[in-house]
């Protein structure tokens, strides 16, 4: 059995290639049939497992790739004129993902040319050591802090909370940042070696 409920298929209909999802399956001794559900829900239709088939993936691409992407487009420039090296406004960060390997410059031109989805980055809390004085002891102990990064105006502070900054995402603040976002800052190689990825985190109270 190649698909199972909720799968995505397509399959030709009426001459056209189309898209539906796969919401019951019916096995016999000589074939197996899905039912499909397409046109937004609309309409349901029975085929045969072989005339069937799995939708290509969908490109992903970082979000400076998308963003130029768009941005050419919106200027009027074709695939050719925006992958040329002796682009000048070109970015830096763009420019060193093309010339990096012959397999960006083919990753382009086919999300050009077919469609793409931007691939999700990983965030990071940055968790500093700090010693602070234990005011009942006397005594020097290490907590962890959280670095925070205001986007807008590119200034740091820390925190001993790393969540309560989503609240002020309207001013710029964030405590989950990206690699470039970390290694970007004065002394963000520093800041990256106490980079934690923030599914590691999610369960902490």
């Amino acid at each position: 059995m190649r698909f199972k409920e909720g799968d995505k298929v397509e399959f030709i209909y009426g001459g056209t290639l189309t898209q539906g999802v796969v919401t019951e399956i019916r096995a016999t001794n000589h074939d197996i049939s899905y039912q499909i559900v397409y046109f937004g829900g609309e309409k349901k239709i029975w085929f045969a497992e072989r005339e069937l088939l799995s939708p290509a993936p969908v490109l992903k691409v970082p979000q400076f790739v998308a963003d130029w992407i768009s941005r050419r487009r919106q200027e009027g420039y074709n695939l050719i004129w925006s992958i040329s090296y002796e682009n000048n406004d070109m970015p830096d960060e763009m420019y060193e993902w093309l010339t990096s390997t012959a397999d960006n410059q083919e990753l382009f031109a086919r999300a050009w040319l077919d469609g793409y989805e931007v691939e999700k980055e990983l965030l990071y809390y940055v968790k500093l050591p700090i010693s602070k004085r234990n005011e009942a002891t006397d005594e020097l102990e290490v907590i962890n802090m959280c670095l925070l990064l205001n986007i807008q105006s590119h200034e740091t502070c820390i925190s001993g909370n790393y969540r309560w900054v989503d609240k002020l995402k309207r001013t710029g603040w964030r405590t989950k940042l990206t690699e470039a976002q970390i290694k970007d800052m004065p002394e963000g190689d520093a800041y990256w070696q106490f980079a934690v990825p923030v599914r590691d985190l999610e369960g902490e109270a």
